[in-house]
């Protein structure tokens, strides 16, 4: 099914998850990146966390400079791909934000960085 941002991504994917705010305004750079992923990978995507309110980023202990707060992070998994392959392909996209995880990856496009971490 066709997105209304991408191919493959719709807004309501990046919606703040606190059901109450229906924050969902997506950095367009973010979504390029994970449209890359997305077409790299030719399997399916799927947006864990992206888009937070303050309250809902509190809920979830991220950082008071979470990037998602500001609709540019992404935490993602791929269908049937490990967390560290997505990262490497990601790195080649030259990410504002990097963070690897055991069962996800977050990936943003801040324009100060560029910041790299495992969780």
């Amino acid at each position: 099914m066709p997105g209304d941002l991408t191919e493959h991504f719709s807004r309501i994917e990046f919606r703040c998850k606190c059901g109450k705010c229906d924050f969902d305004t997506v950095d367009a750079g973010l979504v390029l990146m994970l449209e890359k992923i997305r077409r790299h990978f030719n399997r399916p995507v799927t947006i864990t966390s992206a888009c937070r309110c303050a309250r809902h980023n509190q809920a979830v202990g991220g950082s008071t400079r979470s990037q998602h707060l500001y609709g540019r992070a992404a935490d993602i998994t791929v269908a049937g791909t490990q967390p560290a392959d997505v990262a490497d392909f990601a790195e080649t996209l030259n990410p504002g934000g990097l963070g690897r995880y055991a069962t996800f990856t977050h990936i943003d496009s801040r324009t100060i960085g560029p910041a790299r971490w495992n969780g």
